[in-house]
């Protein structure tokens, strides 16, 4: 056998044999084993999710397919070819370093950061998520209503209308204020129709509103309004309307209008009925149910 074949060999009888024997010495060390398999799975698992895609998996399916041929080529005695594969994983190594120098540096500089909690699926709590998308609302609202650009942005909140995101263009994209002010941009496919906001997403565009049809709301309101106040009334959902007309910002709630508010007011409104109002009343429903368990 080649080299490798011996490193192999001399690996599984010091390193996993010896494990194995620990183990049935000791049972109590299984539960270690299983924790140290399963980071060891995670770890194989994350690198490759984060591989796939890059210019890394192809390289990485190269690299497996090297070594395999490297261990079948000491398996089959082939001694020559053996030790210039061999010789050759020795200095791909360090050439190896060399090519993935700045994504291994991005790799140890996210140790510090929070994109190292996305990289294992930690993200930020939902409150804290919600919160920085309705500020990215307000910015996009204001910046719509600068230029005077009509939109409508609907916030789901507890009843889901998913009847009302499926007529319309799904995108199932991160919350930002240059994508919403995009989304309305005049004369573009999307910008005819609502924007739906569901789950912490842009989930859909371009859906299409039930119209509230009241006598008693005001003649001069357009179909923006009226499609934000139907929304709001068949459902707990919150609307942020802008007039193409006026430029002016409006919410509509459980079936009334708030006409003409400013930026901070629209702040406040939002984070009060969807941030304040949802986790407070989770808050209060977890204490009860923890003094129940306690009684």
């Amino acid at each position: 056998m080649g080299n490798n074949s011996g490193w192999l060999e001399n690996f599984y009888n010091e390193n996993l044999l010896q494990y194995f024997r620990t183990l049935q010495e000791s049972p109590w060390k299984m539960i270690s084993f299983i924790i140290d398999v399963t980071i060891v799975v995670l770890i194989l698992y994350y690198a490759i999710k984060v591989a796939k895609g890059s210019r890394a998996w192809q390289l990485i399916k190269g690299i497996t397919l090297f070594v395999l041929i490297t261990i079948l080529s000491g398996a089959l005695n082939l001694k020559i070819l053996n030790s210039i594969l061999s010789g050759i994983m020795n200095w791909g190594v360090i050439a190896l370093l060399i090519i993935f120098q700045p994504e291994l540096r991005r790799g140890l500089e996210q140790l510090g950061t929070n994109k190292l909690t996305k990289f294992f699926g930690i993200d930020k709590d939902v409150a804290t998520k919600t919160k920085e998308d309705i500020y990215k609302v307000v910015i996009a609202a204001s910046e719509l209503a600068k230029n005077k650009t009509g939109a409508l942005i609907v916030i789901e909140r507890d009843i889901e209308i998913k009847d009302i995101i499926q007529n319309g263009v799904l995108m199932d994209a991160e919350v930002s204020p240059q994508l919403l002010v995009n989304i309305f941009e005049p004369k573009t496919p999307l910008h005819d129709g609502a924007a739906i906001i569901s789950n912490n997403r842009i989930a859909a565009a371009a859906c299409v509103l039930p119209l509230a049809d009241d006598k008693d709301i005001a003649k001069e309101l357009g179909t923006r309004h009226r499609a934000a106040i139907g929304i709001s009334k068949e459902s707990d959902s919150i609307v942020v309307v802008v007039s193409e007309e006026t430029g002016k910002i409006s919410v509509a709630k459980d079936g009334t209008l708030i006409a003409d508010v400013r930026e901070d007011v629209l702040k406040k409104i939002l984070i009060s009925n969807i941030v304040t109002k949802r986790f407070a009343s989770e808050k209060k429903d977890k204490k009860k149910k923890e003094e129940k368990s306690n009684i």
